[in-house]
């Protein structure tokens, strides 16, 4: 009767399916296109605070599609705007292709662009942004980005950042002011430590003026569970075990332990 149990329940931790561990799909954005993330947009409606990147999102409640065209993926090189005034910022920060979040026009375009993942297979999310911003107006109506990483298991805030260009004047000294009132941030290598295993979402927001008259955007780059690469593309390879498959396992070694313990 043992020898039957034991039996069973070898062959089941043995055979107990593993859950595929994932990361970030499309990551670096290497695929040269924004497949595995979802874009979002829509166009200022009030100045009386600052634009919550999930209302911008597909089915949020100030999505509006028609500007879609406002993400893309870049290739190698530098920033145009800034290049006009004497300061060097490079499209990529690592591979051949990043994304440029809010096409650099005067449209008083917001855009958004998120992604899930699910079973995360490492200890940390690895990522680069670059932003700019021209500076006009107040704290609530000037061009911004912001970016923020959630924990969804939680909903706990891993990282968070937002960057305002009121008044010409961006607080945070992350912002270098290139003159011809544009402000940038050179690219920002981000590192959060998480759990392995988790589910984790991040969305990140550009966006100009409500006016029309001002320009925000960012540049991403880097996303997976290491610093200083391309993008996982999603899976690097990890296998987690599923809590049933570990529960088969530890039935089994103790029915292994009864054994031996009767054969003695």
């Amino acid at each position: 009767m043992i020898k039957k149990f034991l039996s069973v329940a070898a062959i089941a931790a043995l055979t107990a399916s593993s859950a595929q561990a994932a990361s970030f799909l499309n990551g670096g954005f290497e695929d040269n296109n924004l497949g595995g993330w979802t874009s979002g947009f829509g166009r200022w409606t009030t100045t009386a605070a600052l634009p919550t990147p999930s209302d911008y999102q597909p089915g949020g409640t100030k999505y509006n599609a028609s500007p879609a065209s406002d993400n893309l993926v870049t290739n190698a090189g530098t920033d145009g705007i800034l290049a006009g005034q004497g300061v060097t910022l490079n499209t990529v920060r690592y591979g051949n292709h990043s994304a440029l979040i809010n096409l650099a026009s005067y449209n008083a375009s917001i855009s958004t662009i998120a992604q899930s993942v699910t079973n995360y297979s490492g200890t940390s999310i690895n990522f680069s942004w670059a932003a700019v911003l021209e500076g006009a107006h107040g704290p609530t109506d000037a061009s911004n980005f912001s970016v923020q990483l959630i924990n969804t298991d939680t909903s706990a805030v891993l990282y968070s950042n937002a960057f305002v260009a009121d008044d010409g004047a961006v607080a945070n000294g992350t912002f270098n002011n290139a003159g011809g009132g544009w402000y940038y941030a050179p690219w920002q290598d981000i590192s959060v430590g998480v759990a392995a295993g988790g589910n984790y979402s991040i969305i990140l927001l550009a966006s100009d003026c409500p006016y029309g008259g001002h320009i925000g955007y960012a540049y991403l780059d880097g996303f997976g569970t290491t610093q200083g690469g391309p993008g996982d593309n999603g899976n690097p390879g990890t296998n987690v075990p599923e809590p049933a498959s570990l529960a088969l396992v530890g039935l089994g070694l103790a029915g292994l332990a009864a054994r031996r313990r009767k054969t003695a």
